[in-house]
């Protein structure tokens, strides 16, 4: 029992003690993502890159393996499996939760994020990421309320309109456009009158709402400077694999865009300050093709995820005053890879389940199984598919998607145990330059649990998280928004 106590208080104290001091951090999130699909996209590259075969394996690396450092224990505070909710308000607070809260405790006192302490302290702060910007992940590190499911009052916060410390996230880049607007536009999500676009511009922010908007930013290179904002669809953006059949007019920026327009506009808006920014960067759909068991789109943003820690990576090595930390929140769908699983054949699949299945139900033609077999099986990358096999499509009805993915999963030998979220540890990557990298192994190698991770991080940058805790409670608590019913739907 003494030694037991002995290394808690060794883990505690080296949670709260960050041998770097790194003058800009960067926290990734690959949302739903376990070790096994990192696995799974190993194996994908070194088939179609390689000489891999299933008989004869011949596995390459990623980029991202050198910077796996450890492990950390993702449950709630009331619950042995996570949501999103308390995940990120335990990424981004160190506090526990309980499932559907954001930035507050059990009780409902609101508790001080990470990347509120570095904003009060004098950083830039940044959010991109593939959801709606009010999600649950990027909503922990800048708002409080008892539900998750406030997103409009949790974009209120954001943007500063209604944040109890009248501060606001200075870049923005994402999903959640429809919060964003009053009801009186067709798409919007609110039941009122405000204008968040219209206030953000008149607080100095430049705003985006689709490729044109973002194309003006340059990359973060051009003429227009921080803050801004642009929200590139009205709920989730599209899965990465159907982003890239878009017209390139009309394409929604991808997670590496989106990423390296943040990278350049912080750095430019911070280089003359002794201090930087921070940024948390979320691959959200991550998490959604886990829930649908979509292995095609799975694949894709597992990729993404791993092209943005490469960029990430190579940026530090380029601005060696920046650390970066990644972990995901907690693992979705149980993905199993058992023996004779050959991802290869994900290779084919150009859409989504979710995008075919949205075409399915929107067509109105008379031939409903030529359109099948000659349009939306061939998009998924299925072959040979029976006639057995036809008939249970087109019978499937609302269960359409569930029915295409099971097919291409039991031919990839892909196998999902729940459609829910898992307790599995998830793997911590960390990365910096030089000696400054060697010091962040020692910090953070081994296991932990979430709460631990913006402790360090905001010991890396000299900010206090109890401050903000004590502000945000110095007036009371009647500001939390306390509305728990279902997020509303979304007004097409």
């Amino acid at each position: 029992m003494r030694t037991s106590t002995i290394l808690t208080a060794i883990s505690l104290a080296q949670a709260t003690l960050a041998a770097i001091e790194p003058k800009s951090f960067i926290f990734i999130i690959p949302d739903g993502m376990g070790p096994v699909s990192q696995t799974l996209v190993r194996t994908y590259l070194s088939m179609i890159n390689g000489n891999s075969t299933t008989r004869a394996p011949r596995m390459g690396a990623l980029p991202i393996d050198v910077t796996v450092i450890g492990n950390t224990r993702t449950h709630s505070a009331n619950n042995l499996v996570t949501d999103s909710g308390a995940a990120g308000t335990a990424l981004a607070t160190g506090y526990k939760t309980e499932n559907g809260a954001i930035g507050v405790t059990p009780d409902g006192k609101p508790v001080g994020s990470v990347m509120e302490a570095a904003k009060l302290a004098g950083y830039l702060t940044g959010l991109v990421v593939t959801s709606p910007i009010s999600h649950a992940t990027p909503a922990a590190y800048f708002s409080h309320s008892v539900s998750r499911n406030a997103l409009d009052k949790i974009s209120e916060q954001q943007i500063g309109y209604s944040h109890p410390l009248g501060i606001s996230v200075d870049l923005m880049l994402g999903g959640g456009r429809c919060y964003f607007q009053p009801r009186n536009e067709s798409d919007s999500c609110r039941t009122d009158d405000i204008d968040l676009f219209t206030y953000a511009e008149s607080k100095g922010y430049y705003t985006a709402r689709d490729r044109a908007g973002f194309d003006a930013l340059e990359l973060g290179l051009g003429n227009i400077q921080l803050p801004y904002v642009g929200l590139f669809k009205d709920g989730d953006l599209s899965y990465e694999v159907d982003r890239q059949q878009q017209a390139a007019d009309v394409r929604e920026p991808s997670l590496s865009e989106m990423t390296q327009a943040a990278l350049n506009s912080l750095s430019r808006a911070s280089a003359s300050d002794d201090k930087g920014y921070i940024m948390m960067i979320e691959a959200s759909r991550i998490d959604h093709s886990s829930h649908a068991h979509d292995s095609v789109a799975h694949l894709h943003e597992v990729l993404e995820f791993n092209n943005v820690v490469n960029m990430v990576m190579k940026w530090i090595d380029a601005h060696p005053d920046t650390a970066f930390l990644a972990v995901a929140d907690h693992e979705t769908g149980g993905i199993t890879i058992p023996s004779q699983y050959d991802p290869s054949l994900l290779q084919p699949g150009k859409h989504s389940a979710e995008h075919l299945s949205e075409l399915w139900s929107g067509y109105n033609g008379t031939d409903k199984a030529a359109y099948l077999n000659n349009e939306i099986i061939p998009a998924y990358g299925l072959t040979n598919v029976s006639d057995a096999e036809i008939e249970i499509l087109l019978a499937a009805g609302d269960e359409f998607a569930q029915e295409l993915t099971d097919l291409l999963n039991d031919r990839a030998g892909l196998e999902w145990s729940t459609g829910g979220h898992t307790g599995v540890d998830t793997t911590l990557y960390g990365y910096a330059a030089g000696g400054m990298g060697d010091k962040l192994v020692l910090d953070m190698a081994g296991g932990w649990d979430n709460t631990d991770l913006p402790k360090y991080v905001a010991a890396a940058l000299g900010v206090n998280m109890d401050e903000v805790t004590e502000l945000l409670n110095v007036n009371g608590t009647e500001w939390v928004p306390r509305d728990d019913e279902e997020e509303p739907e979304r007004r097409r």
